[in-house]
């Protein structure tokens, strides 16, 4: 007998039933326990627009919210998101509370390659949801977390300091 236990071995197809509210539609998947909520959202659920980044946390491509706040879904595990309201870039547009910001974003050419950008929209939005007036340097604070190799920082910040005013005085972006 060589000692070693063979019950503990895990097979790699065991998984777990998780339900979330996905962009305010119940949606149940079957995850493996260490699946990530971003491969959950891209692979089951084909909610592309978050993206696998730096998958440490760091580059903040893969930013959804969660309850309300923003997260690094490379960090979180499916399961660990049982039973949350998720909102991912998707519903954020499709439910209009960014339009002003992708509007600025795109008016200012804030983008270029489009891989940061849904995370920066994801942090932008939450910034202007808790600050309703942001100095320019409480935005670069804010996008501290956010990689962009293709455009810089400028008009990034330009777009979302200008929709911030523009929100403050009770219009669109200008």
């Amino acid at each position: 007998m060589s000692g070693f236990d063979e019950t503990l071995l895990d097979d790699g197809d065991e998984t777990v039933r998780v339900r979330f509210v996905v962009n305010g539609r119940k949606v149940a998947c079957e995850v493996a326990p260490r699946e990530t909520l971003v491969d959950c959202l891209r692979n089951a659920l084909e909610l592309t627009g978050t993206h696998a980044g730096c998958e440490m946390g760091a580059c903040g491509a893969c930013l959804v919210q969660l309850d309300g706040r923003a997260v690094h879904s490379c960090l979180m595990f499916a399961v660990q998101a049982d039973g949350a309201k998720i909102n991912t870039i998707e519903g954020l547009t499709e439910s209009g509370a960014i339009a002003d910001l992708q509007a600025e974003f795109h008016r200012r050419n804030a983008l270029q390659c489009g891989f940061c950008t849904p995370g920066m929209l994801v942090n932008a939005h939450e910034l202007l949801s808790q600050v309703a007036r942001p100095s320019r340097d409480e935005i670069r604070d804010a996008l501290s977390g956010n990689y962009c190799r293709c455009t810089g920082y400028e008009a990034i910040v330009d777009a979302i300091d200008a929709v911030a005013k523009a929100r403050r005085e009770g219009g669109g972006a200008t």
